[in-house]
């Protein structure tokens, strides 16, 4: 693999994200996006999640914690499906929204619930 943190990313996002959904992203891809995609690849990907300091069991609860609290409901259901990638149980997922609801807000932890259900039963089935 080579130093380049796209390449890591790359391969870090299609780990956690699955193949099916970065080739949809990937596209998706226009000359008007690109530098975003790349951003996301290299920085998001190849930067963060590839850091030591936290497995990623650790940064889907964050990941999951933060766009609950901000409302980024497209994002939140993708890292639902993302967090059953990297282990947390469907036990752990519910656990992480009923924690957000004190933080976060009881309506953002309602909706959070009512949407990871809804992932939970397409995918654990």
């Amino acid at each position: 693999m080579s130093d380049d943190p796209y390449d890591a990313g790359m391969a870090v996002r299609r780990s956690v994200l699955g193949d099916a959904h970065v080739d949809r992203a990937e596209a998706r891809k226009d000359d008007f996006t690109q530098d975003f995609q790349d951003l996301i690849t290299r920085y998001a990907w190849g930067s963060v999640w590839t850091r030591p300091g936290l497995d990623r069991r650790s940064r889907s609860i964050a990941t999951l914690t933060a766009l609950i609290a901000r409302g980024h409901w497209d994002e939140f259901e993708m890292h639902v499906r993302a967090a059953r990638t990297n282990g947390l149980s469907v036990k752990e997922i519910g656990e992480v929204i009923l924690q957000s609801a004190i933080y976060c807000g009881v309506p953002a932890a309602n909706h959070g619930f009512a949407l990871a259900s809804t992932v939970l039963q397409e995918t654990d089935q």
